[in-house]
């Protein structure tokens, strides 16, 4: 069981694919910071100093033995603006992908060496 683990870990899908979980959770931080700390406070000012990520609205107040209990509207729409700013940001990106890919695809592809020699011998034989 540790030989096939070990055989499935080394494979190169593997590998690329915790790759990508690394960048796409820094991707992740640095689109939250853009959102929160870029985007969000002009919106916020724009709207006469309105914090979004404060907006809230309190469903039960707090009393001296529990804590308030608050629906926090404001940070899910920051959640939702990275949302939609990396799911943009990954269509983007896979749409060069794709073009990049439908580029190489139209390239004729060139003849390998032993098939050319293989077609010559075929043609001598034929003459």
């Amino acid at each position: 069981m540790f030989q096939e683990f070990k055989k499935f870990a080394i494979k190169g899908n593997v590998l690329d694919m915790a790759v990508g979980v690394v960048i796409g959770g820094a991707f992740g931080k640095i689109v939250t910071s853009l959102v929160s700390d870029i985007i969000m406070p002009p919106i916020g000012f724009m709207t006469g100093g309105v914090d979004f990520s404060k907006l809230a609205l309190t469903l039960k107040k707090a009393t001296e033995t529990t804590e308030a209990v608050n629906l926090n509207y404001g940070a899910f729409i920051n959640n939702i603006l990275d949302f939609v700013i990396i799911s943009f940001s990954i269509f983007i990106i896979i749409k060069q992908i794709n073009k990049f890919k439908k580029k190489e695809e139209s390239k004729p592809k060139e003849t390998p060496e032993d098939i050319k020699l293989l077609r010559e011998i075929r043609d001598s034989l034929k003459k």
